[in-house]
């Protein structure tokens, strides 16, 4: 039970738990009768030694921290809850005193959701900007259509040049002797890539199909294998094949045969329009961002600093888990990055405070404006999430808390009246 509660700092409270000796007594008895079969006692079969026998042998507190441990968890939960707290992370427990005759003290450091206030969040004013779709932009786009039509074509009637693609044996040597990694046989290689070392491509344009011949170049000095870094190789080339990309003219025969359309202007209108709603949809989104930017400015309170940890560690999980599906562990992708952890945290901290003060200030907003969720709207949603996962909405509601769900609803709802109440300028 709760024997005391203290506040020693803000968001921070400390409670002072006790488990009477009788129930106490219980948890030990379990513990000795799940145990005993485990313990030998001389003149004992196994399992039939007295718990006084074995208490004993091996000490009056021999079950005690299996005892502590079973009646933990839910001593604790109801602690919290008849302090009426609610908590943003695990609480810091340690046991202080134990023993038949006083059963369990705990001390618990309970880390709590904070207290906040949430400035006028209607009549945001924000400007919306809608950027021009340019010609330019639009012959960009169809020189990425043109480029996947594009083929690739066999040339032997000139020399090699930047932009081709080469079939090529490739031999190295560093002062004379051969080196690992510095052959290969029909190898593909784009030249002007930058793939190679500085200095390959260059020296391969301007040579035939079947010419051998060298490439003189130095590795860097941060080269990854040491023992080449900064020094002078030779390669040993043979050139097989050249390969040229062939982009096909933009005439209305290439929109006949690649598109729905009849003519270029057809299909230039309609890559115009579909750019354009793009831009409308990037604008309408940049500001949504500035509204819920707005929002969190709005936001006064003090929070604590476990909250934004939880964000971190929940976008590194989620990376983790997107990782997981290419068949990328984390540590290998931070290696592949060259980042560290503290790194990697240090990336996710900016997004991380931003979305744990603007889910504050929703559910702020949400409880000033008596924003309700009715039960059908909860039905509703279980289903919606049923339906996404393809579960039974009965299985989505063993992981999902109806609380916790209304409150997502009720946030949602809220983002929806500070944009319809929020004012849009166009730039």
């Amino acid at each position: 039970m709760l024997k005391s509660k203290n506040q020693i700092e803000t968001n921070k409270y400390e409670l002072e738990i006790e488990v009477s000796p009788e129930v106490f007594e219980e948890a030990v008895q379990k513990a000795y009768l799940k145990n005993k079969s485990k313990i030998n006692i001389p003149g004992f079969r196994p399992g039939k030694a007295p718990r006084k026998m074995i208490e004993t042998q091996y000490g009056e507190g021999v079950f005690y921290e299996e005892a502590v441990n079973s009646i933990y968890g839910e001593t604790i939960e109801e602690a919290v809850k008849e302090a009426e707290l609610t908590l943003v992370a695990a609480p810091d427990v340690e046991v202080t005193d134990v023993g038949k005759d006083i059963g369990v003290k705990f001390k618990a450091v309970c880390i709590t959701k904070p207290v906040v206030k949430v400035g006028d969040c209607k009549g945001i004013k924000v400007t919306k900007t809608v950027n021009a779709v340019t010609d330019d932009m639009v012959d960009h786009e169809i020189g990425h259509m043109r480029e996947r039509q594009a083929r690739s074509i066999s040339v032997d009637d000139r020399p090699a040049q930047n932009g081709d693609d080469v079939i090529i044996d490739f031999d190295g040597y560093k002062d004379g002797k051969p080196f690992d990694g510095g052959k290969a046989e029909k190898y593909d290689l784009k030249l002007g890539s930058g793939q190679f070392i500085p200095g390959f491509e260059d020296q391969i344009v301007g040579h035939s199909v079947g010419d051998e011949f060298d490439v003189n170049v130095t590795f860097p000095e941060d080269y990854q294998a040491k023992e080449l870094a900064g020094a002078p190789a030779v390669f040993k080339i043979k050139l097989h094949e050249i390969r040229m990309t062939e982009v096909p003219e933009l005439d209305d025969d290439f929109v006949k045969d690649t598109t729905d359309f009849e003519t270029v202007d057809e299909l230039k209108a309609d890559v115009r329009k579909h750019l354009e709603e793009h831009a409308e949809e990037h604008a309408n989104a940049d500001v949504e961002g500035a509204i819920m930017d707005a929002v969190i400015g709005k936001l006064e309170g003090e929070i604590p600093e476990v909250m934004y940890e939880n964000k971190v560690n929940e976008m590194i999980d989620e990376l983790s888990h997107r990782l997981s599906h290419q068949g990328i562990q984390l540590d290998m992708y931070l290696q592949f990055t060259n980042m560290t952890m503290d790194g990697l945290r240090e990336t996710y901290r900016e997004q991380a405070e931003k979305q744990v003060k603007l889910r504050l200030a929703l559910e702020q907003y949400a409880v000033d404006e008596k924003i309700e969720v009715t039960d059908e709207e909860l039905e509703e949603e279980y289903k919606k999430i049923g339906e996404q996962y393809q579960m039974p909405v009965e299985t989505v509601k063993q992981y999902i808390h109806d609380d916790d769900l209304r409150q997502d609803i009720a946030v949602g709802k809220a983002v929806d009246q500070i944009k319809a109440a929020a004012v849009i300028e166009n730039a």
